[in-house]
């Protein structure tokens, strides 16, 4: 079996919500419901409608990957929402996901992606780190340390 990467469907709203609790409880970085998850009740309007992509990668039938990728402006974008269900981790289905969306970026015309990720998801940092990502600041979140990171993107989709 492999991992089949699509768009985001109306149908995958809740499944979106239930991995997102899901992995950030995993790693004791959910910060409960509040208005800076607005984003996932209306993926179509925040993601797809201003020119970005919402990813979700499936595994036998079961959502279990995803990562969205909002437009800053012309020629940068940030990636949001990278989650992979916690029994699913460490099967390279976040790197998938990245791959994807750093495609469709480019696809896009972004030359640079900006992403975030707390202090305690060091396996996100990692990855981060591994594929070309530079970090650029630390601030805090509410109550989580968080990191921000930047990639200067190539032309080619392998770049």
């Amino acid at each position: 079996m492999t991992l089949i990467i699509r768009r985001y469907l109306p149908d995958d709203r809740l499944a979106v919500r239930s991995l997102h609790d899901a992995a950030l409880h995993a790693v004791d970085a959910h910060g409960g419901r509040g208005p800076w998850d607005d984003d996932l009740d209306d993926i179509p309007a925040v993601y797809l409608e201003p020119g970005g992509e919402f990813l979700v990668g499936c595994w036998e039938g079961q959502l279990v990957a995803m990562g969205g990728l909002r437009r800053i402006d012309d020629s940068s974008a940030e990636i949001k929402r990278m989650r992979v269900h916690p029994e699913f981790w460490r099967r390279g289905f976040a790197l998938a996901i990245l791959t994807q969306l750093e495609s469709r970026a480019r696809a896009l015309g972004v030359t640079t992606v900006r992403l975030d990720t707390t202090e305690r998801q060091t396996a996100a940092q990692a990855l981060y780190r591994a594929h070309g990502y530079t970090e650029v600041d630390r601030h805090n979140v509410g109550q989580f340390r968080t990191i921000d990171f930047e990639k200067t993107l190539g032309g080619a989709a392998g770049a």
